[in-house]
């Protein structure tokens, strides 16, 4: 049957072209802007994670209530303890963050303030390989002058901070700002790296420390302002996350400890639950707007050809098939017809999917005063779902358009159709 109707199409083109077009259209549209949104949102969090807010983070109840004002002062402390329980309990990988503002003080040669400018400072593991800070920042490849750091008292700074203050590789670099106990901090490093990631919240003022030489400055000893922990998996898992919090609090709970810690999930962090959220309703969306083109458009074309196959359809009655046949074979068509459209549409939307996950879309440009951590880079993301969310769609929705198109057959009379057959 199947190959009787699929020759039937090739005889007759003008049935199964246009659907074909349409449906291949629609589902390609909708293959590629999943992928498109899966790629972008997932970037935003994947960045962010790295960056900022790791898949969970500790800290202390009194630092988490101001934690955007730096508090060190209420940072974590017996930080070797706190570290050794948590890996005791969770399969997860823990790392300690220190953040840090302050001025940045170039001396000239004979000791005085040549420049000066604001900084937003990260105090990384960045002389343990085994922490894996150097691959989640990517400073590999960030770096486009100088080296990593080997040794205490080197730092990295921003490309834009190197030009403002007119820094040179291996020049004497001056912190200077608050420890944790309330007195001054002033340390100096030697610059040995420039880096830059093209997103400026990071380009901008941001300079890089190994945290045990900012532990040295801010008077945190064995104390770390957040503990991040990142999943095996390599991905944040919203459930996952959630039996990790559930699971830290009762045992939280059970402590007594007199500075109590607390569990704050990436989905709580930085509005990113409305980003959860707000993707899922654009699939929906996009999805739902989809189908429905796709069946009002498919509906308007079966009319046409219904219209065009009265006389055909004419002869299937006289020859005895009943209506109710007739609109199933009609279904039939549409399916085949459906699911060689969807095939097209599919293919060819993941493969736009799969050259923006590998080669990308450069928006370095627009993102100059951009505050978001994400990728200068646009790319989309070839995943399993993206193989079904426009191919059953696609099919779905010209069988809806041909059976309310097939409505049309029930509702013209068999004389009337039989007239048909006269012209």
């Amino acid at each position: 049957m199947i190959y009787f109707i699929i020759k039937g199409l090739l005889r007759d083109r003008h049935r199964s072209l246009l659907p074909i077009l349409v449906i291949s259209l629609g589902v390609m549209l909708t293959t590629f802007m999943y992928g498109y949104l899966q790629g972008v949102f997932g970037d935003i969090i994947a960045t962010s994670a790295k960056l900022d807010t790791g898949h969970v983070k500790i800290m202390t109840k009194d630092y988490a209530e101001i934690s955007k004002q730096i508090p060190n002062d209420f940072a974590i402390q017996k930080l070797s303890d706190v570290t050794e329980n948590l890996e005791k309990d969770f399969d997860i990988n823990w790392v300690p963050r220190i953040r840090f503002g302050g001025l940045l003080d170039i001396p000239d040669e004979n000791g005085e303030t040549r420049s000066q400018g604001p900084i937003m400072g990260i105090g990384i593991e960045l002389l343990s390989p085994q922490s894996g800070e150097i691959e989640r920042f990517d400073l590999n490849n960030a770096i486009i002058e100088g080296r990593l750091p080997t040794s205490q008292g080197e730092l990295l700074i921003s490309s834009e901070l190197k030009r403002n203050l007119e820094v040179a590789l291996g020049d004497t670099a001056t912190i200077i700002g608050g420890t944790a106990t309330g007195s001054m901090a002033i340390h100096n490093f030697t610059v040995v790296g420039i880096f830059h990631y093209g997103m400026p919240a990071l380009d901008r003022n941001m300079v890089f420390a190994d945290i045990a030489d900012i532990q040295y400055a801010l008077d945190m000893e064995n104390a770390s302002g957040e503990l991040l922990g990142f999943f095996d998996l390599g991905y944040y898992d919203f459930k996952v996350a959630q039996t990790t919090k559930a699971r830290f609090q009762q045992k939280a709970r059970t402590d007594g400890e007199s500075n109590p810690l607390t569990m704050v999930l990436l989905s709580e962090q930085g509005g990113f639950g409305d980003y959860f959220a707000l993707a899922e309703v654009y699939i929906v969306v996009i999805i739902g707007a989809m189908i429905l083109v796709m069946v009002v458009v498919l509906w308007n074309a079966g009319l046409m050809s219904g219209l065009r196959r009265y006389g055909e359809i004419g002869v299937r009655l006289a020859m005895g098939e009943s209506k109710g046949e007739i609109v199933r074979w009609l279904i039939y068509e549409a399916l085949v017809i459906g699911i060689i459209g969807s095939t097209i549409g599919t293919m060819i939307g993941m493969g736009f999917c799969y050259y923006m996950q590998e080669i990308g879309f450069d928006i370095s440009d627009m993102m100059q005063a951009s505050t978001i951590m994400m990728s200068p880079t646009l790319r989309a993301e070839v995943t399993l779902e993206g193989f079904f969310i426009g191919f059953i769609p696609g099919i779905v929705s010209i069988v809806i358009g041909t059976a309310l198109a097939g409505i049309g057959v029930y509702k013209r009379s068999t004389a009337s159709l039989f007239k048909e057959l006269e012209v």
